[in-house]
């Protein structure tokens, strides 16, 4: 029976068992999804495990999403444009880091019909998924993205790999048409970002790519003042949509009840 893990810290809030499972259920393939909590000195460890056809493939999310690009043999063109990797698999011998983020997002942001061409957007935080975020907003045309963080230096080892977007003040709040929360300040009940979100403004977008729980305290203020909001749920369904075609070949539905499953 082929063996696949979700690997992060925290990942107790991970849902991505219950869709794999769900999925190879589905379509009859005998393998088993699970999740597991590491910290950075297992990640030697665990590529081991892929190595040595232990494990058949691993899913990455918060935070080692980029510390574990050095234990890969190769990158996919999608992981070498982010420096992310969220979905990784042996081929030949070699253990291969890939990135489904990008289309995860994008796909997310067009079944919600949300129009990115020549809008402003502001990116809260700087943590793994932010690269893939921006590679999605550029192609599909944001006129301009802004990023501002917590720790300024690691916004700007961001703007390093992208030197068009533009660095804002934690805290400074600036016109714009759509604010993403990308850090993962909401994963924990009651936690605040710290930022006054009414000063936005009302009619704006705001995402959280946070699926689970499914309404954060980000999103609660925001639609307090009647602004239009948007859990990750649809990005976390299309980036391990993608995941289990690499390791499976096989396109699974993504349905009412795969939605549901999310949502629950």
């Amino acid at each position: 029976m082929k063996k696949f893990l979700v690997i992060g810290n925290p990942i107790e809030h991970s849902l991505s068992p219950e869709l794999h499972n769900f999925w190879i259920k589905k379509n009859n393939i005998k393998a088993i999804y699970e999740k597991k909590l590491i910290k950075s000195e297992n990640l030697p460890e665990i590529i081991g495990m892929i190595k040595n056809n232990n494990l058949n493939g691993i899913n990455v999310t918060v935070p080692f999403k980029s510390e574990i690009i050095k234990f890969m043999d190769e990158l996919s063109e999608e992981a070498k444009l982010t420096k992310s990797v969220n979905t990784i698999y042996a081929q030949e011998n070699k253990v291969i880091g890939h990135n489904t983020d990008i289309g995860g997002f994008e796909l997310a942001i067009r079944h919600c019909k949300f129009d990115i061409n020549k809008k402003k957007i502001i990116i809260l935080g700087a943590g793994g998924v932010v690269n893939s975020v921006i590679v999605a907003l550029k192609k599909m045309g944001a006129e301009k993205i802004f990023l501002t963080n917590r720790t300024y230096k690691n916004a700007e080892k961001i703007k390093n790999n992208y030197p068009d977007i533009n660095l804002i003040e934690w805290g400074k709040i600036i016109e714009v048409d759509m604010i993403i929360n990308a850090t993962s300040v909401g994963l924990k009940n009651n936690e605040n970002i710290g930022l006054d979100i009414k000063k936005f403004g009302t009619n704006k977008f705001f995402y959280d790519v946070i699926y689970n729980p499914k309404m954060t305290n980000f999103l609660k203020e925001a639609k307090k003042n009647n602004n239009r909001i948007e859990n990750g749920k649809m990005m976390f369904i299309y980036q391990a949509h993608q995941a289990f075609a690499v390791w499976h070949k096989i396109f699974p539905e993504i349905n009412e009840e795969v939605i549901n499953l999310v949502e629950k």
